[in-house]
C-alpha cells in the first residue's frame, strides 16, 4: 500500500467518524436537554424535516430553519418527555466537503411525570452534513418512522 493511499484511507476514516460524531452530538443535546450541544451539530442555514415520522405518529410537525430555531423547537416540544435517542447503523458517504450518512435512532419518549407510559419510535435519519473547519455539521435531515410500539398519545402536544 502507498503512503498516498494508506492517509486518505486514514483521512476518509477520520472524516467518517466526525460525521457520525456530529449525529451523536445531536442525540446527546435533545437526551441532555442542552440546547448548546444541540445547536452544535447545526449549520445556521439547516433545515430538519421530521415530517414523515410524526405524520405516522398523528402529530403534524413541519420543517423547522436554522440552527437555533431547530435547537428551540425540539427543547421545547419534547419538553415534557424524559428521552433516549440510541443512534445505530450509521452509513457514511464523503464527497469532499459534503457528507451523506444514512443512520437508524431509536427514540424512547417517557412522560417526566409518569414513567408507566412511553412510546419508541425507531427511525431512519436521512442526513446531509457539510464540513465546517474540523467539525461535520447537519445541512438538512429528514426523519422518517420505521416502527412504533406502545403508547403514541405520549408525544400529544410536540
Amino acid at each position: 500500500m502507498s503512503t498516498t493511499s494508506s492517509s486518505t484511507s486514514t483521512a476518509a476514516i477520520t472524516d467518517k467518524f466526525a460525521v457520525v460524531e456530529t449525529i451523536y452530538r445531536y442525540a446527546a443535546g435533545l437526551d441532555l436537554r442542552d440546547k448548546e450541544l444541540l445547536s452544535s451539530a447545526f449549520t445556521d442555514d439547516a433545515v430538519a424535516d421530521f415530517g414523515p415520522a410524526t405524520k405516522k405518529a398523528g402529530q403534524e410537525y413541519p420543517p423547522v430553519e436554522g440552527r437555533e430555531t431547530i435547537a428551540a423547537a425540539l427543547l421545547a416540544s419534547l419538553g415534557h418527555l424524559d428521552t433516549t435517542h440510541s443512534v445505530s447503523n450509521p452509513r457514511v458517504s464523503l464527497d469532499g466537503d459534503r457528507a451523506s450518512l444514512e443512520a437508524i435512532v431509536a427514540c424512547q419518549h417517557l412522560p417526566r411525570e409518569d414513567h408507566s407510559r412511553h412510546v419508541l419510535m425507531t427511525n431512519r435519519y436521512d442526513v446531509e452534513l457539510v464540513r465546517s473547519g474540523d467539525v461535520w455539521l447537519i445541512q438538512h435531515v429528514t426523519v422518517d418512522n420505521a416502527w412504533t410500539q406502545g403508547d403514541p398519545t405520549v408525544l400529544a402536544g410536540i
